[in-house]
C-alpha cells in the first residue's frame, strides 16, 4: 500500500472520526437518540437538559397548555419567576387547580440538611437562610392563593433530593445533586404516557396525601381541602 493510498486512507478515517464526535456532541443528535431510546423502553423521555435553567422556556410553554399543574420543589424560587407569571396573573387557560408543595420550613424538619449539605459549596449561604427563603416563597404563593381559588399550598417533611413540575401532559424532573444547586442540576422532560412520569406523578399525589398545611397557621386555606 502507497504513502498515497495511506494518506486517503487516514484523510477518510480522521474525516469520519470528526463527524462521529460531532454527532456525538451535537444537541439535536443527543435528543434524537434519547427519543429513539425512550421510544423502544417506554420511559417517555421527551428532552433532556442537563441544566435545570435551560429547561426554562419549555416549561412555561407546557404550563401555558396545562389543564392543572402540580410543583414539588426544594425553595421554590421559580414560582415567582417569568415562567409561572402567566399562571399567577390569569393569562393562561382557565385551570382546573394548581398544587404547590414546599419543603416545610421548621427548624427542625429535613430542609435543615439540605441547607447543610448546600453551605459545603455554597459559602454565601447562611445558617437558616433556605428556610427563609423557603417561607417567603410560600408567603408569595398564599398571597397568589388569595387571589386564585385553584392555587393550593402544602408543605413536605421529607427528603429534598428533586423538583418535580407536572402538568396533564408532561412532567419536568429534577434531580438535585449534593453539590450544586437545583438550577444546575440535570432535568428529564417526561411525556404522558410514559414510565417516567407515571413515576412523577405517584411521588407527587403521594407526597402531597401525606402532606400538611404547615405548623403556621397564617399559611392555612380559609376553606380548602382538610
Amino acid at each position: 500500500m502507497n504513502d498515497f493510498t495511506l494518506g486517503v486512507i487516514s484523510s477518510m478515517a480522521a474525516t469520519a472520526l470528526s463527524v462521529a464526535v460531532g454527532w456525538i456532541l451535537s444537541a439535536r443528535a443527543r435528543d434524537w437518540a434519547v427519543a429513539t431510546l425512550s421510544r423502544y423502553s417506554g420511559l417517555g423521555v421527551r428532552k433532556l437538559h442537563h441544566q435545570q435553567r435551560r429547561a426554562a422556556d419549555e416549561l412555561a410553554a407546557d404550563l401555558a397548555k396545562a389543564r392543572w399543574v402540580g410543583v414539588l420543589t426544594g425553595r421554590g424560587n421559580e414560582l415567582t419567576r417569568d415562567t409561572f407569571a402567566p399562571i399567577w396573573s390569569g393569562a393562561v387557560q382557565p385551570l382546573d387547580a394548581v398544587r404547590v408543595l414546599l419543603p416545610d420550613p421548621q427548624p427542625d424538619s429535613w430542609l435543615v440538611r439540605r441547607e447543610e449539605s448546600m453551605r459545603r459549596f455554597d459559602r454565601g449561604l447562611r445558617p437558616g437562610m433556605l428556610l427563609e427563603q423557603v417561607r417567603n416563597n410560600a408567603e408569595y404563593v398564599r398571597e397568589v392563593a388569595a387571589h386564585l381559588d385553584v392555587v393550593e399550598l402544602r408543605f413536605y417533611d421529607l427528603p429534598n433530593l428533586y423538583r418535580i413540575i407536572l402538568t396533564d401532559e408532561v412532567a419536568y424532573i429534577t434531580l438535585y445533586g449534593d453539590t450544586e444547586h437545583g438550577r444546575n442540576s440535570p432535568c428529564v422532560v417526561a411525556q404522558r404516557p410514559g414510565l417516567l412520569y407515571g413515576l412523577a406523578l405517584r411521588v407527587f399525589t403521594s407526597t402531597w396525601e401525606a402532606s400538611s398545611y404547615g405548623r403556621d397557621s397564617r399559611w392555612r386555606r380559609t376553606g380548602g381541602e382538610g
